[in-house]
């Protein structure tokens, strides 16, 4: 069945304003079914877990629904699903409970494919503990992330790997299983950041070989938050607490707070809207979010293809690795115009989209030499007419 993609608009008001969002990156557009979500939870959800009121006995039943459908989009136990304000927070939060064994003597590796969220944490907690970083380096011609290169960096004493499933700016997409397989043989873990690619492809912890996988909820429609989920829940009884409560138990353990149960709410009403995006899907949440995510990714992977091909043609533009196997993000460079006079234009034509962006692939590649990289995404509501548009400002620069 084709996508339907008048239906996936409907579930959008915001598209009513008469702009493009080709910045998703920056925040994915909130379906309606999520906003009510939030609405409603404000309204009934003021308190939290731990009474015996009937709001925190709400409280708790959603916090436990937002668990099961992290766990439902990554195939994962709901039991090792952790929640947070956001991916910085949560690696942050990881930071802090490692054992000192896991930093002392030891070193991590990075990579500069890696969002500043995952980054300036893990980099926090390699400083306060002399720890070693060693970094994995992109491919300057195409922004891709070799991965020949762990085998190099990754040795008995690494004891953190971190490295993203898709790039926040040229979307290039890691094959992560080599770089699993080497984590594995040195006994380290392997921590993959999908928030960028969790929009558009259906995910599985298992395949991936992950020892725990971040998502960011406004990456696909959801509220401002994310998650940390890990392969093994009874790894949080090696994890120091970090949780205020001193009972804290499992994944609540690396939860300093409760979120708050309306964003909790919205969190799950997120989830179950992916799960929807294909009608015609059927079965359990989980079955019904692999289809839909596969219908989604088709239906997108057209309509990159098409942009790829659209912005090839504009003899003044140049795509950061046109070739990349990617998600449907892509940065680009137009020749004598820097990255946010091309933005500034694209808003008084009715597009969003991004510059400055802070990358450590796009420093690498060196782009910031030359005025910075311009960056678009496309999302489940967008359309080849909005390619289009952004194809026709884009070539009144000439």
């Amino acid at each position: 069945m084709p996508f339907d993609i008048a239906s996936v608009r409907g579930l959008f008001p915001t598209l009513g304003d008469g702009w493009i969002y080709l910045d998703p990156q920056a925040g994915m557009q909130i379906p309606d079914s999520v906003a009510a979500a939030i609405g409603t939870g404000f309204r009934t959800l003021p308190g939290r877990a731990g009474t015996r009121s009937p709001q925190a006995r709400a409280a708790a039943e959603t916090t436990a629904r937002a668990r099961e459908a992290v766990a439902d989009l990554l195939g994962a136990d709901p039991a090792g699903v952790v929640l947070g304000p956001s991916r910085a927070a949560l690696v942050a939060a990881l930071a802090d409970a490692l054992p000192l064994r896991a930093w002392m003597g030891c070193n991590i590796v990075l990579s500069r494919s890696d969002d500043e969220e995952v980054l300036v944490p893990a980099l926090a907690g390699a400083a306060r503990h002399g720890t070693q970083v060693r970094w994995a380096e992109i491919n300057v011609e195409d922004g891709t992330l070799p991965t020949w290169q762990f085998a190099d960096i990754v040795d008995d004493r690494t004891s953190l790997v971190a490295v993203t499933l898709a790039s926040s700016v040229t979307g290039a997409i890691t094959d992560i299983g080599p770089i699993a397989g080497h984590a594995r043989a040195a006994g380290a873990h392997l921590l993959v950041d999908a928030s960028t690619a969790a929009p558009y492809v259906p995910l599985s912890i298992g395949e991936l070989g992950a020892d725990a996988v971040l998502v960011s909820a406004e990456r696909w429609g959801g509220p401002p938050m994310a998650a940390l989920v890990f392969a093994e829940p009874r790894r949080f009884d090696t994890l120091t607490r970090v949780a205020l409560d001193p009972k804290a138990a499992g994944a609540a353990r690396l939860e300093s707070e409760p979120m708050p149960g309306a964003l909790l709410a919205g969190l799950a009403a997120s989830v179950e809207y992916l799960a929807g995006l294909d009608a015609a899907a059927g079965g359990s949440r989980r079955e019904r979010l692999v289809v839909s995510m596969d219908a989604t990714y088709e239906y997108v992977h057209r309509l990159l293809f098409y942009l790829v091909n659209s912005l090839s043609h504009l003899s003044n533009i140049r795509i950061v690795g046109p070739e990349a196997h990617r998600v449907p993000v892509v940065s680009f460079v137009v020749d004598g115009v820097a990255a946010s006079e091309v933005c500034v234009r694209l808003s008084d034509n009715g597009i969003a989209a991004i510059s400055g962006l802070p990358s450590r692939a796009l420093a690498a590649i060196g782009v910031d030499d030359i005025g910075g990289a311009v960056t678009v995404g496309l999302a489940p509501y967008s359309t080849p007419y909005e390619v289009d548009q952004l194809v026709r400002v884009l070539g009144s620069f000439g």
